[in-house]
């Protein structure tokens, strides 16, 4: 059943949820709809979002999906079925323009989307539980920062007439000052010229109504003055009350919000998706930048008022707000300079990577009027310590040379982002730390240093604003990015870049249920279907294999950083995490449908696998991971001795990448007749038949005089079922005692359940060169060559 059939059946809160997975990632569900075959035959999770180098298969994608969309428009007929056409097109347009730009968006998008349904799925009808990155509801603490925004512009905007009412009070204040003291002026020279004489009767009784009515026009201005200073009092609260409102949910914004969506985009380098959208902290912070902005505005018009008008105001009812103000805006323009999108954590020289900045209040401060400059450099752990601690620090202290770091930031009219992404970075260079101790080179850790300087309102204010990236670890040769993506994802899953750590300390050990945790989302973020309970305890005997446990309750012990990846794992060359790591790729680049399907049981124990197989009728087999070979998987299954009678379980010498890159596991199964039924009791072809090579495929080419071979998988010592030997007559021949194995992987078989000696084989076979095969050994496999002249061979 397709998963789109599947999401129809969901009902309650996972359809709210789906719903609400759409509405965030911002993806119609009309196009997910009327597109589900074609968006559910790509393969999204082979594209490599954060390699500039993956963008021209991204960019096909989006057009064959916008193609996808206007056939279904155009198919769509009758008039009911305007509407919905219209709507389809306009779905069209809008992805083409949302994701011209940045189509590795446009995977990360439709892949988060796909990943939710599925679990929303398995949680919907087989209970699974939900690891770190689930759907949530908008929190609580969002409908409070808006709510409490929009509060703050209803009191931005009630200060805003209240001051325009004082300012005209006061206006009006000034000119009736004016007027009265030029009638007073004029009644007092008036007077004067009519009574001269000082001793003059007259003169003495004009001048005592001349001070009666000064007196009683001083009163009425007095009683005025005191209004004004009343209102300016009034005004001075208000922006008080403000300004501690304003100063609380910006710190929500800053310091819980916006730290969290840097925690979650952390968490994406171990697989988890961010739930959080930086657009919606960016329309937060725009607020924030306006209200304060506005009222900043406001404080500088009163400060010219009370030029205009002195007044003697006690200094604790009118308290200097203006420079608060900045200061909020100031932590504000600083706390969102953001890395969009961080650059890879696994860094290798002279390798094109690419990254993204964006200031979030930058359209709204008009930033982009005079368009600033962003450059990266590249800074050791300690250098980025003393930067944090110095504000003047040497910011041309480097430890590597980047090209191509340099960039301007450009204004987006229609998303209203201010932004600028450097798509050719490549490193040069990189200068070394001493290294002490047992520290290798794949744990020093680095980090990108972006900064930039403007000035907003005609340089009236200016801000120097910086941002670290997440750590990341530089390589030279492939062979050391295993164990640099250690390095990372125990950083990524351990370290809190958002609770104001010191770059870039992490704890020595950690929960078990926490590593866990952290490679759960690494698996199911790679190969698409999560880690069973049993798969995590498998993995942690394995991990804690080296140590004398007493228990099997692993939920209490914690694992350090040298039994993750430094001390080698018990009568192995290689650690617990090359381990795993070796099992992610082996399934993500040959294994990934079937284990999707659950088809590969993987993670179990040889002793385990032949308790579970021995309970089962011959010919059951599954799949279990190699337990001493790096990136390999071997077949078990149960085995009947023809002439005895005898049952034993038998491991296939353990397949690995190469063999898989000649043959497919499906195929291998395939060729097996030994082999029936996938434990429980699966047929193999209802198993893996979606998955055999189509015989199409492997059919001779017309035209060119030649004709195909195949390569099969055979196991010479092993009798098939004498049931699959009666219904495919010729199919399989019984193996002489004088046959010898040959020195391939597909045809030897350990009798003893140990693969240890067939793989030491196997990698003696890879060191050693290889001679080139006998002619008559390839020969004698084909039958039309029985005749020929011996001779010749």
């Amino acid at each position: 059943m397709s998963l789109i059939l599947k999401l129809q059946q969901l009902q309650g809160p996972a359809i709210q949820q789906m719903q609400l997975l759409y509405q965030q990632n911002r993806f119609p569900m009309e196009v997910r709809y009327y597109c589900a075959p074609w968006i559910e035959a790509q393969q999204w999770g082979n594209i490599d979002t954060d390699s500039p180098s993956s963008e021209p298969a991204a960019t096909i994608l989006l057009q064959q999906m916008i193609q996808q969309i206007n056939e279904k428009a155009e198919a769509l007929t009758g008039e009911d079925k305007f509407f919905l056409r219209m709507k389809l097109s306009n779905f069209a347009t809008e992805l083409y323009e949302t994701y011209v730009n940045d189509p590795l968006k446009f995977v990360r998008v439709v892949r988060h989307c796909l990943e939710k349904e599925q679990r929303l799925v398995d949680q919907d009808t087989n209970g699974v539980q939900e690891s770190m990155e689930q759907v949530m509801p908008v929190p609580d603490s969002h409908n409070e920062i808006e709510s409490t925004l929009q509060n703050l512009k209803y009191k931005t905007q009630s200060q805003e007439k209240q001051l325009s009412d004082m300012q005209q009070k006061q206006e009006l204040f000034a000119v009736k000052v004016q007027e009265t003291r030029c009638m007073l002026e004029n009644a007092l020279d008036q007077m004067q010229q009519q009574y001269p004489q000082q001793d003059d009767p007259n003169r003495r009784v004009e001048f005592t109504r001349f001070n009666q009515k000064k007196m009683e026009v001083n009163s009425v201005l007095q009683t005025e003055a005191q209004q004004l200073m009343g209102m300016r009092i009034q005004l001075a609260d208000m922006h008080k009350e403000t300004f501690m409102l304003l100063s609380q949910v910006q710190s929500k914004v800053l310091n819980d919000e916006l730290k969290i969506w840097k925690r979650q985009q952390q968490l994406a380098g171990i697989g988890c998706s961010p739930e959080g959208s930086l657009d919606i902290l960016q329309s937060w912070c725009e607020s924030l930048a306006e209200i304060t902005w506005q009222n900043r505005q406001q404080l500088k018009r009163i400060e010219q008022l009370k030029q205009q008008l002195p007044m003697n105001m006690p200094a604790q009812e009118m308290p200097d707000l203006s420079n608060s103000f900045t200061g909020l805006l100031s932590a504000l323009v600083s706390s969102t300079f953001v890395i969009e999108k961080q650059p890879p954590q696994v860094l290798k020289k002279e390798t094109r990577f690419s990254a993204a900045i964006r200031l979030l209040v930058g359209g709204k401060l008009n930033v982009h009027m005079n368009p600033p400059q962003v450059k990266a450099t590249i800074i050791s752990e300690s250098q980025a310590k003393d930067m944090l601690h110095n504000e003047n620090a040497n910011f041309n202290d480097t430890s590597g040379d980047i090209i191509n770091n340099s960039g301007v930031l450009e204004y987006h009219k229609d998303s209203g982002v201010l932004n600028v992404t450097f798509r050719n970075m490549s490193l040069k260079k990189i200068r070394r730390a001493d290294r002490r101790g047992t520290e290798f080179v794949t744990e020093e850790k680095f980090t990108l240093l972006f900064r930039s300087h403007f000035s907003v309102a005609s340089g009236e204010l200016m801000f120097q604003v910086r941002s670290l990236s997440l750590p990341v670890v530089v390589v030279s040769h492939g062979n050391q990015e295993c164990n640099a993506l250690a390095t990372i994802l125990w950083d990524n899953a351990f370290g809190d870049c958002s609770s104001g750590r010191v770059p870039f300390a992490i704890p020595d050990k950690v929960p078990w249920p926490d590593m866990a945790q952290a490679l759960n989302s690494k698996f199911m973020a790679i190969n698409g279907r999560s880690l069973s309970n049993e798969n995590l305890q498998y993995l942690a005997m394995k991990a804690f294999s080296g140590q004398s446990v007493q228990t099997d309750d692993f939920n209490s012990m914690y694992i350090s950083w040298s039994t993750f990846n430094r001390d080698p794992l018990p009568g192995c060359t290689f650690t617990f995490w090359k381990w795993f790591h070796g099992v992610l790729e082996l399934t993500r680049k040959y294994l990934r449908p079937p284990w999707n399907e659950g088809s590969i049981l993987g993670f179990i124990t040889k002793e385990h696998a032949q308790e579970l197989l021995l309970t089962k009728q011959t010919g059951t087999f599954l799949l279990r991971f190699s337990d001493s070979k790096l990136g390999a998987i071997s077949i078990t299954w149960v085995n009947e001795d023809p002439t005895t009678g005898e049952r034993q379980v038998l491991n296939l010498l353990p397949f690995s990448s190469e063999d898989f890159h000649i043959r497919s596991l499906a195929d291998r199964i395939h060729d097996l007749p030994h082999l029936t039924n996938l434990f429980p009791d699966i047929p193999k072809d209802t198993a893996f038949g979606n998955f055999y090579t189509p015989v199409d495929e492997v059919l001779p080419q017309s035209g060119d005089g030649y004709v195909s071979s195949v390569l099969v998988s055979k196991i010479p010592q092993i009798t098939a079922p004498q049931s699959y030997a009666m219904e495919n007559p010729g199919s399989v021949e019984p193996a002489s005692p004088q046959q010898q194995p040959q020195n391939r992987e597909q045809d030897f078989v350990n009798f003893t359940g140990m693969d240890d000696f067939g793989e030491m084989l196997n990698d003696r076979d890879r060191d050693e060169p290889q001679l080139a095969p006998d002619i008559s050994d390839l020969l004698k496999d084909f039958d039309t060559f029985d005749m020929m002249d011996p001779t010749l061979l």
